[in-house]
């Protein structure tokens, strides 16, 4: 019998028994995921225009609204146990799946050797201070190999990991707070009451900044939100999401709005956005050492969960026909990330940011419409790992899906100031019209045609779905 291409073990739905990230495991899982380094230039960048109080607040609300475009998403893991590439088959079919899906892997990918170049430099930094020994790449290719190795253990390492550098992350990004509070009060400075003149930057434009920071993550979060502790045979979305909304809403916005002050309160202090460099230049001895632990806890928290995850699940699921595993995917990860360069990239970390967050902004709308509005949450679970199933639609490519990423991505691009308010929507509204009036009717859907039956529910009835290599489902 000719190979099933679309089946990989490491990308089939999770059962009950695998969901072993508590609330508090997940939330902890954030905390490190949402301690990027780069976050700190968000800040420096609108500070000079504002004031402190104003800067937190349009990176609070902006991240609330990728917190809740988060949560909705994440229901896809928690319902069906499906990575983000499995369930993005759906919307964009069997084989135009890979062009989105590893867009985002290939972005994952690039973040990962960003973040491992971070934190290679300020190893070689504390490494070269005490012994003379200097060699950044040394350290990045070391760095990149133990969080690899970590990522590949599995799902409960990343777990136990996050246990652990949550909260030394957290007292860290404290001490470093007051530290440049004291330090621009040493320089005059009362950064409480400090407000900005300069007219380079205006607040919609760092709230909408801060929206593109996290499209990607925003939508892929399924990835780790299939392995979050859910009731069953529990229909009140709220009680079955409380590990998956609770640790987004509280975690994402908070962390994320501190490290954006951080990065401002730097400026005034020192001149520089990232403060490590100022405590590098400023400090010495054990403090040195309690900043390098600050470095290598941020970057490999959000390398593990937020970069190798979903890169290796993308590329697993492109590269199901030749038996790509999850460890394999986290290796490839690897390897593109550090092909693309980092340590180049880094210098036009805005411009990739911004056309990857529009790009992805639209692919968003797309999954949340497509998820709650065409299938109410219902889905044909078993086709997805079916080559003659209904996901096949035009040789296998969803043109309702492909059209509207290619029109509402384009218009982020072209929008680019305003991306994730023309992508996401635009994405939304283009899919919806597209599918109600047009592909629904050449491609019937069984969850749509059977009127949102519960027999394609998943934890809401305590089903677990399990596929059979041919692609048929059982369930128990």
């Amino acid at each position: 019998m000719k190979k099933n291409t679309l089946i990989s073990r490491d990308i089939l739905p999770t059962h009950g028994k695998n969901r072993v990230i508590s609330g508090w495991g997940f939330f902890n899982i954030w905390v490190g995921m949402a301690v990027i380094i780069a976050t700190f230039q968000i800040g420096a960048n609108g500070i000079e225009s504002m004031s402190l109080w104003h800067l937190a607040g349009a990176i609070l609300i902006a991240n609330i609204v990728i917190a809740i475009v988060g949560s909705l998403s994440g229901d896809i893991g928690v319902e069906h146990g499906l990575s983000f590439a499995a369930y993005m088959r759906a919307p964009f079919g069997t084989v135009g799946v890979h062009l989105p899906a590893l867009s985002r892997g290939i972005v994952a990918a690039i973040w990962f050797g960003i973040q491992t170049y971070l934190g290679a430099t300020a190893i070689n930094y504390i490494v070269n201070s005490m012994t003379g020994f200097d060699s950044w790449f040394t350290w990045y290719l070391v760095f990149a190999a133990v969080q690899i190795i970590n990522t590949a253990i599995g799902i409960k390492a990343v777990d136990r990991f996050a246990a652990i550098a949550a909260p030394a992350i957290i007292i860290i990004s404290v001490w470093i707070f007051f530290d440049m509070v004291g330090m621009a009060a040493d320089n005059g400075i009362n950064v409480f009451s400090y407000v900005g003149t300069g007219q380079t930057t205006t607040w919609f434009l760092i709230m909408v900044a801060n929206m593109g920071f996290w499209s990607a993550l925003a939508v892929d979060i399924p990835n780790i939100t299939r392995y979050v502790k859910a009731p069953t045979n529990e229909r009140n979305w709220f009680k079955r999401n409380k590990n998956n909304y609770l640790p987004h809403i509280i975690a994402l916005p908070l962390v994320q709005t501190f490290m954006g002050i951080i990065g401002a309160v730097s400026l005034l202090a020192a001149g520089l956005w990232n403060p490590i460099e100022v405590i590098q230049a400023t400090s010495t001895g054990w403090i040195m050492v309690v900043l390098l632990v600050m470095v290598v806890l941020a970057q490999w928290s959000t390398n593990s969960a937020a970069n190798l995850i979903p890169a290796s699940l993308t590329f697993v699921n492109a590269g199901a026909k030749f038996n790509v595993s999850y460890t394999s995917g986290i290796i490839i990860a690897g390897v593109v990330g550090t092909l693309f360069q980092p340590w180049a990239i880094l210098n036009q970390l805005f411009v990739f940011l911004g056309y990857y967050g529009a790009i992805l902004s639209a692919v968003a709308g797309i999954i949340i419409c497509d998820y709650y509005i065409i299938r109410k949450r219902r889905l044909a679970v078993q086709d997805l790992y079916n080559p003659e199933g209904q996901f096949k639609f035009d040789n296998g490519i969803n043109w309702a899906g492909m059209i509207s990423w290619v029109v509402a991505g384009g218009l982020a691009v072209y929008f680019l100031q305003y991306m994730y308010l023309v992508g996401f929507p635009l994405g939304f509204i283009c899919y919806y019209l597209l599918m109600k009036f047009w592909y629904l009717k050449r491609h019937p859907q069984k969850e749509v045609e059977s009127n949102y039956s519960d027999e394609y529910l998943g934890t809401t009835v305590g089903r677990d779905w399990v596929i059979k290599d041919n692609g048929e489902q059982s369930v128990k």
